[in-house]
């Protein structure tokens, strides 16, 4: 949960993680999912610093708004999918990435675990999910440093 990383809490209700509020960039093609995902970060004290359901525009927001973790669906609009927008994100900037996707069987799974994502979200999932996921990734890490 966002709120037990080495947390500092802010005027506004938000949580900091080593003085700096959690931001996450959410990926995900289905609009209620996606909703649901803020929602759910929201309420744990996270920032969302964009939304958006095409893998190249992925690319384009990890560069520019730099968040702490993505959250990415593998099957996504857009000439890319989530496997290649994360091998992208992850050779341009050290960025934790978490997936999510409904698509389980053992060819999917092999080519995304190929990049350096080591965590995955099947749907449905429940909150509880995702916050020990969201710990298992962010509960050990000081800030990841833009390596552009």
């Amino acid at each position: 949960m966002c709120k037990s990383l080495s947390k500092k809490q802010t005027s506004k209700g938000e949580v900091a993680h080593s003085s700096k509020i959690i931001s996450v960039l959410i990926v995900e093609d289905e609009l209620i999912i996606a909703m649901d995902i803020r929602n759910i970060l929201e309420s744990l004290g996270c920032r969302i610093c964009a939304s958006t359901a095409n893998g190249e525009e992925s690319i384009h927001l990890a560069s520019e708004c730099r968040p702490d973790l993505v959250l990415m669906d593998i099957r996504l609009k857009g000439k890319i999918d989530g496997i290649q927008a994360a091998s992208t994100i992850q050779s341009r900037a050290n960025i934790p990435i978490i997936y999510l996707s409904a698509y389980g069987d053992e060819e999917t799974m092999k080519q995304a675990l190929k990049v350096a994502v080591s965590h995955f979200i099947r749907k449905p999932f429940s909150e509880t999910e995702i916050i020990n996921k969201i710990e298992s990734v962010l509960g050990g890490i000081k800030k990841y440093p833009y390596t552009n």
